[in-house]
């Protein structure tokens, strides 16, 4: 069973789940998720050899609000950032999923010396379009007005195919529908305002894994293969079957390709 602590970062305060041995390997959820995405490699053999830190970020999961009208990628980054120095975990493997992904694009532009190596699961590098701010913008309206269960019914629709098992399908409304609205609205309002960080994807230096579902609609393969084309030495995986929440729906296959890359990049 993993171990659950209090961070404090500046003002706002961090929820940290940790469980294993071995080199640090912190993990990032994407929107409007918390660490309870990572639950299947909370769980797995890569605790035999690696130390796993599944973050709540600030005003998700067990972390409270902090009182930020917008979540920028860069105040994700450098809370991060933070936390690894604070518990001595640096430099660190990072593993981002979707929102978690372009957090850890940020950190890597704003603080390399504390990653060892990356790993971008079901994300992209680009701002977004006029057309997905537009969406942005809707899915606020939308929370406030028809509330987190009606967002949590629509977001299933995109995050997993729509065979998916019903437990699955559960633990993501469980999820959407935990988090405070005021979260899930400065998420959106962070993702909205992002910009465009493939620029950064020539300047890695670290060793990079990059992960899609072969089913993922909202950043599909297609997006994961430029990335890992624009990153030095990358490795893409797709995963048969999953669609944007592999850790979720394609645990299996990312447990085996994450210990895989971890042990080489060590």
């Amino acid at each position: 069973m993993f171990e659950t602590r209090y961070v404090d970062v500046g003002w706002a305060k961090l929820a940290v789940h940790t469980v294993g041995s071995g080199p640090p390997a912190l993990l990032i959820h994407g929107y409007p998720l918390d660490h309870r995405v990572w639950l299947d490699l909370l769980a797995s053999p890569l605790t035999a050899r690696n130390t796993l830190v599944a973050v709540d970020l600030r005003g998700h999961g067990m972390s409270p609000w902090a009182g930020d009208p917008v979540h920028a990628m860069e105040l994700f980054a450098d809370d991060c950032a933070a936390l690894i120095q604070t518990l001595a975990l640096g430099p660190a493997h990072v593993a981002g999923l979707s929102m978690g992904g372009y957090v850890t694009l940020a950190l890597w532009e704003r603080h390399p010396k504390v990653v060892r190596s990356l790993a971008l699961v079901d994300t992209r590098s680009a701002a977004d379009s006029e057309q997905g701010k537009a969406g942005r913008m809707a899915a606020m309206d939308a929370v406030v007005n028809a509330g987190r269960r009606a967002l949590a019914l629509a977001m299933i629709e995109a995050l997993v195919p729509s065979d998916a098992d019903l437990i699955t399908k559960g633990r993501i409304a469980s999820m959407i529908e935990f988090q405070p609205v005021e979260t899930i609205i400065a998420d959106l309002r962070g993702m909205r305002d992002r910009v465009d960080r493939t620029w950064v994807l020539p300047t890695v230096r670290v060793p990079a894994l990059v992960v899609v579902g072969e089913r993922d609609t909202l950043t599909p393969p297609a997006e994961a293969t430029q990335i890992a084309r624009a990153i030095p030495g990358a490795r893409l995986v797709v995963v048969p079957g999953s669609g944007h929440l592999v850790p979720i729906d394609g645990a299996a296959v990312l447990v085996r390709e994450l210990g895989a890359f971890w042990r080489d990049s060590e």
